[in-house]
């Protein structure tokens, strides 16, 4: 056995700072994270122990059924650290058992890599474990296989995708993939750095705010905290040790507290668990970035939190601490009465303390407390019945209603970016939400920002398809109005409405309105769009040289409708004419189909016959840019200024006027927006070998979105530098909402080089997004 390890971390000078981590505290109930080099068998022990802490009469047979196999399969194999590859099944199978997991989930855990590392088979896990763990394990496999890259949306879009379509099979497949992660982040140190970033980026983007979604706090504070360690590490340990400097102060001002709220609340007769809390770091960051403070400024790192019977006791504990304290005006918020979207519920009070200092008082029934810390997990948890489980309730229904969201909007968008910035803009609005009310007293959630449009589709599509105005608090508001916490909003519908407009795509903040609203015109609009759809594709394989009724037969259509999730061939056609799939994406994969029909029935003589034609028919015309031209003898060949290709990019050729061909990227707008005249000017174009333009420089063009603030461009420029880029000219502008857009053109030597910078740039404070311009 190897000699025990600390968990030490590195500073960004590369000197181990281990005092640190004795600082390092998480919220309480957070899962348990065990020592590295643990032996297994003390780690099976622990498992057994977890268990049996929530249900002691559990059968714990199918378990150590389960540890037997993964042990003997996975025997052979190391992890990173240079451990017993058993020891990441068992430390996943015990995070998932302090959530209070069932045991077929547990067993799941246990097994979840058995079949995608080693010589386990589905067919044996359904023998040996029942069809209920076979399910589990292969979801959980199924998306072990997703790879996620910020640059390669398409690929990532239909990883969601498929993950998203796994949860609704069974969530508790990803309750299992999010403790994988967990553990995989807490033994990121042995990654190579530029892994630990990716990782760390995924994370961020992805499994943490799904985890927030289910309301499962115990995972969601600490991927966090562990993201925000390896993408900005030097902040993270910025805050460690500040948080560290005066924590003996903190502590004895949040222990006072606690001290004086435990006695009023004997003495108002009120039965409660009263403690304190630090607030997680990447809390602490975010508050910093939002009300750009310093941590100095942000008395309120330490949450005392009061747990109750019941909703009466909370609202009485309310005024007794109100009473005792001076609350601090605007920052009461009451989620019992209106929950969060995740249905967490508890009453959240910021008062003085009795040296001036502001703090966060949170009171909640001990249920709730279990809500919050669990969310949607604590469905699966054992119960004292035959079957160990009961029906869902209508509150752990309600937590999945944003989940069937997202499946409805798979089912009608065809479009990957447009479905990965409708489900981005849902993931980062959700944590910022304000309460209205319908004419009726029905209290709405909505987006910040959100307008009467958004209201009006958040009741009904049938109510924002037909609205034609509103009032708010009986008053009429234009359509823009940001609603607020507390509004009463009235829609006025008209039957002789024409429907949505256009524009209120650039109104709308919700994403069920853009999504319902981008419906109501591929509807309406279906019958148009299809016969455009068809026209496109025609003329893109007529700009080929092929016959489109060569590559629409029915097995190469319904290849193509698999693929993109479509049920007729129609929807294809319209989802073409629409914009939301591209011609040539879709002809590509058609050709694809017929090629690999065909490719059975070509002899070894006709595939040299057929080399033999094409070197005879086809001339290949090489530049200086480094472009392959085909069809063409001795061409001039230069790059559009409009989308500005570099190596890596798809690109499409433009046979001009007495000006050679231009080349274009193929999701320019310029070529996507071509009369059918100008597409048949199109023609093939390829980069050469990369070690025939390794000196060549490329002119690129990109946009960065931010949050304004003094040293954004200092930044930005600084990135620039160390990659000794040459920028050739910024252009920037800044909105009456404080947002700044820069535009910058400068010349790189590839699409690589292009993305590591684009990357690079995202990770800046402030920054929101980065797009290189299409035309």
């Amino acid at each position: 056995m190897a000699e025990s390890i600390k968990n030490t971390v590195q500073d960004v000078d590369g000197k181990a700072e281990e005092n640190r981590e004795m600082y390092v505290t998480h919220p309480e109930g957070n899962v348990k994270s065990m020592e590295d080099f643990t032996s297994p068998e003390d780690l099976y022990q622990e498992l057994l122990k977890s268990v049996r802490k929530y249900h002691p009469s559990a059968d714990i047979t199918m378990i150590q059924k389960a540890y037997e196999v993964a042990r003997e399969a996975h025997k052979d194999q190391k992890r990173k650290s240079g451990e017993p590859y058993i020891i990441h099944p068992l430390c996943v199978a015990i995070i998932l058992a302090d959530l209070e997991l069932d045991k077929e989930t547990i067993v799941a855990g246990l097994l979840h890599d058995a079949v995608e590392d080693t010589w386990m088979t589905d067919e044996e896990v359904e023998k040996e474990f029942g069809s209920e763990v076979a399910l589990l394990v292969d979801g959980v496999t199924k998306l072990g296989q997703l790879s996620y890259s910020a640059d390669k949306v398409e690929l990532q879009a239909e990883n969601l995708r498929k993950m998203f379509l796994a949860m609704a099979k069974d969530i508790r497949v990803i309750l299992i993939k999010l403790a994988d992660r967990l553990h995989n982040m807490r033994t990121l140190q042995y990654m190579r750095p530029e892994k630990q970033q990716e990782k760390a980026r995924e994370t961020m983007d992805i499994y943490a705010p799904i985890a927030m979604r289910l309301g499962i706090s115990k995972i969601k504070v600490e991927l966090d905290d562990l993201s925000l360690k390896y993408l900005k590490p030097d902040v993270y340990y910025d805050l460690v040790d500040k948080v560290a400097l005066r924590r003996s102060a903190r502590e004895e001002f949040v222990g006072g507290i606690v001290r004086q709220v435990k006695k009023h609340m004997v003495d108002a007769g009120i039965k409660a668990q009263v403690g304190g809390r630090v607030k997680h770091f990447f809390s602490i960051y975010k508050k910093m970035v939002n009300q750009d403070k310093t941590i100095d400024q942000i008395y309120d790192l330490f949450a005392v939190r009061i747990l109750v019977d019941t909703v009466k006791d909370c609202y009485a504990a309310l005024g007794v601490i109100h009473e005792m304290y001076k609350p601090i005006p605007g920052r009461f918020k009451d989620y019992i009465a209106m929950p969060k979207l995740n249905m967490y519920q508890s009453l959240h009070t910021t008062l003085i303390g009795p040296n001036g200092q502001p703090f966060e008082i949170q009171i909640r029934t001990f249920e709730m407390h279990k809500t919050a810390e669990y969310g949607i997990a604590a469905h699966w948890k054992y119960k004292e019945s035959s079957d160990g489980k009961v029906p869902v309730d209508k509150s752990e229904e309600e937590k999945l209603n944003w989940l069937r969201q997202i499946l409805e909007w798979q089912r009608d968008m065809s479009d990957n970016r447009e479905f990965m910035s409708l489900l981005k803009n849902d993931l980062d609005l959700f944590a910022d939400t304000v309460y209205c009310f319908t004419p009726q007293g029905d209290v709405k959630t909505l987006p910040n920002g959100s307008t009467p449009i958004d209201f009006a589709y958040c009741v009904h599509s049938a109510v924002g398809n037909r609205m034609v105005g509103a009032r708010v608090n009986g008053k009429l508001v234009p359509i823009e109005y940001q609603i607020k916490n507390g509004d009463r909003v009235e829609i006025i519908t008209s039957q002789n409405s024409q429907g949505p407009s256009r524009d209120w795509l650039k109104i709308v903040k919700s994403t069920q309105a853009k999504n319902k609203i981008n419906q109501w015109f591929k509807k309406e609009l279906k019958d148009d769009n299809i016969l455009r759809g068809k026209e496109l594709l025609t003329q893109y394989a007529r700009s080929k040289g092929l016959k489109i009724s060569n590559y629409t037969k029915t097995q190469y259509l319904e290849a193509v409708m698999r693929k993109y999730g479509f049920r007729d061939w129609e929807s294809v056609l319209a989802a073409i004419g629409h914009g939301g799939l591209k011609e040539g994406q879709i002809f590509n994969k058609l050709a694809e189909a017929y090629e690999k029909e065909n490719k059975k029935n070509i002899t070894d003589e006709q595939v040299l016959e057929a080399a033999a034609d094409a070197q005879e028919k086809i001339h290949i015309a090489k530049s200086r840019g480094g472009i392959v031209v085909q069809g063409i003898h001795d061409v001039a060949v230069r790059f559009s200024k409009c989308c500005s290709p570099i190596p890596g990019d798809e690109i499409v050729g433009f046979v001009t006027r007495g000006r050679g061909v231009t080349i274009h990227r193929t999701d320019c707008v310029n070529v996507l927006n071509m009369s059918e005249a100008d597409r048949a000017r199109l023609i093939e174009a390829e980069w050469q070998r990369s070690d025939a333009r390794a000196s060549e420089k490329y002119m690129a063009e990109i946009q960065v979105f931010a949050n304004n603030r003094t040293g954004l461009l200092v930044d930005i420029s600084r990135i620039f530098t160390e990659r000794k880029i040459d920028v050739r000219s910024i252009n920037s502008r800044t909105s009456k909402q404080e947002k700044a857009t820069l535009s910058m053109s400068f010349e790189v030597g590839s699409k690589e080089e292009l993305n590591s910078l684009i990357e690079k740039i995202r990770q800046v404070d402030s920054v929101l997004d980065v797009e290189r311009t299409t035309g």
